[in-house]
């Protein structure tokens, strides 16, 4: 693996929401269906990290979500995206206003509704992210700490890499799992280049006193004025706030106005929040796909695989990526629950996996 920096990236910045259910969008039903296999398997798959690091915990809780609205656009909004879960059999409680600050004391009078979803659960990105370095180095894996600057082709066959500190290291199949850099690596013939941009997102870390726990008991979301805002809670005491979506290139200036507009959101959606200590700013890049899909499996290069343009749920899809690329790797399929989500389904004539 060629990595300057294993665990870094996006899995430093992003808030951990296992959200296959409050994050369903119009149009995304497919993807649905791998967002949800992949939420099943997280229990097993935190259980089988456990084991192979000698009991590292990742932060996973499995506390519900709760999602509610602040006036009555955003209320109609989310009865809207009820009807949509409820025709996609699955499990979400409307609540009234009352009933969510019953669940949850520190939401602000005005909230107007909500959907109680106990199956959209979280987990601590960098403890994750951590976890797996420390079990794959168990497992025998060799880490070169440079980044990969070429891809190696011979006779129009991936057959590994040259990084950046000189080694060419040889490789019988190769994986690009570069995030929002998957597009950006030389090397790759025009026809296999993944189709993946950067989609800047800032974050706000908090930190919840001993006197204000416990502030929040579950991760609660919201649309404010058309905006989304998230706040998730860990047992350690941190609040992450966020986050922007941001067509801005590979730009990861945090500004005055992401932040602002965070804390607004936050705090209208619970007042509270300006009393917490400002613990850290960060902006990430989300690596997104033309329909924000993931691209999992084979390229068009013969030996060439991509793992890479999991938007928002890369967190979410890590149990049923790494699933999908053993079985490709060692098997030469993928699952069926992955299939849809090659890189060939862009292609004028979709293929089958080969």
């Amino acid at each position: 693996m060629a990595d300057p920096e294993p665990g870094g990236g996006a899995a430093r910045v992003a808030a951990g929401m296992l959200a296959a259910v409050t994050e369903l969008h119009y149009g995304e039903e497919t993807l649905l269906g791998l967002n949800l296999a992949s939420a099943r398997r997280y229990p097993a798959f935190v259980a089988e990290l456990a084991e192979a690091t000698g009991g590292l915990d990742v932060g996973y809780r499995a506390c519900g979500t709760l999602a509610v609205a602040l006036d009555a656009d955003d209320r109609a909004h989310l009865r809207e995206l009820h009807a949509l879960q409820r025709r996609c059999g699955l499990a979400a409680e409307w609540l009234s206003g009352r009933e969510c600050r019953r669940l949850e004391p520190m939401l602000a009078p005005g909230v107007r509704g909500g959907l109680r979803v106990d199956g959209d659960h979280q987990v601590d990105p960098r403890r994750l992210a951590d976890a797996l370095v420390v079990a794959c180095e168990r497992a025998g894996v060799v880490f070169h700490r440079a980044r990969a600057e070429r891809l190696t082709v011979v006779r129009d066959r991936a057959a590994g890499a040259v990084l950046a500190d000189g080694t060419a290291v040889a490789a019988g199949q190769v994986v690009l799992a570069a995030g929002s850099l998957s597009g950006r690596l030389d090397g790759i013939p025009a026809h296999a280049v993944p189709p993946v941009r950067p989609v800047k997102g800032q974050v706000l870390r908090l930190r919840v006193p001993p006197a204000y726990a416990p502030f929040l008991s579950r991760t609660v979301r919201a649309m404010v004025r058309g905006s989304h805002v998230y706040l998730v809670p860990r047992e350690n005491g941190e609040l992450v706030v966020g986050a922007t979506t941001e067509e801005q290139g590979f730009d990861t200036t945090v500004t005055a106005g992401g932040v602002y507009e965070l804390l607004r959101d936050a705090h209208e959606l619970m007042p509270g929040i300006t009393e917490l200590p400002l613990t850290e700013t960060r902006a990430g890049l989300r690596p997104g796909s033309p329909d924000n899909a993931p691209l999992l499996g084979p390229s068009t290069l013969p030996g060439l695989h991509l793992a890479t343009g999991h938007h928002r749920n890369g967190v979410l899809l890590a149990p049923v990526t790494g699933d999908a690329m053993a079985e490709a790797l060692t098997a030469g399929t993928l699952p069926d629950v992955a299939r849809p989500f090659t890189v060939r389904r862009f292609a004028p004539t979709p293929l089958e996996y080969v």
